[in-house]
């Protein structure tokens, strides 16, 4: 085993930062779709069948079975076989700080432009008169 494997089994993190940075961006891909982000949401109250995931979301099931195999290769899910059937949950529940967070911004920033919107129709009809 060389310096650098050692390095990361014995505290979790490569030696560079670089690795830190790589992994940020592989999450960030995961957050970059509409369903994989629908999944995460569904799956903050605990682990879900594949057929309850779909149901809820009303999405293909090949569609949905691609999303899941990708989050669950970046590690952002979790997967039991019990019989036939295929169980999910998020890896690391944590992260959902990250994503409430990043929800609460997104919001604040969708208030801010209806306020925006509101004063430039506003300043419109006012120029009007």
């Amino acid at each position: 085993m060389n310096q650098k494997s050692l390095s990361f089994v014995s505290t979790g993190l490569s030696t560079t930062p670089d690795r830190l940075y790589d992994m940020h961006a592989q999450v960030c891909k995961v957050l970059s779709n509409p369903v994989r982000l629908q999944v995460i949401d569904m799956l903050r109250g605990g682990e879900k069948g594949v057929g309850a995931i779909g149901e809820a979301m009303r999405v293909g099931k090949a569609n949905l079975s691609q999303q899941l195999a990708f989050m669950r290769s970046k590690g952002i899910l979790s997967a039991r076989r019990e019989g036939r059937r295929i169980y999910y949950r998020l890896a690391y529940p944590e992260m959902l700080r990250a994503y409430d967070i990043l929800r609460t911004v997104l919001i604040r920033q969708l208030q801010e432009g209806a306020g925006t919107a509101r004063e430039i129709r506003g300043a419109l009809r006012g120029g009007r008169s």
